[in-house]
């Protein structure tokens, strides 16, 4: 599965799903489950690769804008949702951030923002079409803190200044 194939499953899944994440992560796991079993780990290596290319500072504190706050697990569950909202977003916002502001269309942090189950559709595809479960991947490890220059998260002052358009438009 070349990067293409990758996205294609991605938008189409999140077009038919409407935009719900969950709804999204179903869908997935069914298209998935049609293919053969290397190409569901082709598929976990792209989603994978990109979940950890956009560990950084920057995101994680676009992220706390967007959701009024983001622990570690709401940041790796958005990285997630990114993923799931299309090569554009995604590519956008991991090389502005603040670009999020004009990429989304709308923003309802009770939907919006968690794609925790898009990060379990390839682990669930592969275990449902060969019964054990994804080998490891061969990729390299997350780093152990995002790239980029660390700041506070929850200094609003910080917050709004590094990412004006995102907190012009989102912030509550």
């Amino acid at each position: 599965m070349d990067e293409t194939e990758f996205w294609e499953l991605i938008d189409s899944a999140r077009e038919t799903a409407e935009g719900d994440p969950e709804d999204q992560a179903d869908l997935l796991v069914e298209k998935l489950t049609q293919l053969d079993p290397d190409a569901v780990l082709d598929f976990a290596r792209h989603f994978e690769a990109r979940y950890n290319r956009a560990y950084l500072w920057d995101l994680w504190g676009a992220a706390a804008v967007l959701l009024d706050g983001a622990s570690d697990d709401v940041f790796d569950y958005f990285r997630c949702w990114l993923i799931g909202q299309g090569r554009e977003v995604f590519e956008g916002a991991v090389h502005e951030p603040d670009a999020l502001a004009d990429l989304l269309e709308d923003f309802d942090e009770d939907v919006d923002g968690d794609g925790e189950d898009l990060g379990y559709a390839a682990d669930e595809a592969y275990e449902q079409l060969t019964g054990v479960e994804t080998p490891d991947l061969g990729l390299p490890p997350q780093p152990s803190e995002p790239l980029g220059t660390p700041f506070d998260l929850e200094n609003e002052a910080v917050l709004a200044e590094r990412f004006p358009r995102l907190w012009a438009r989102f912030s509550s």
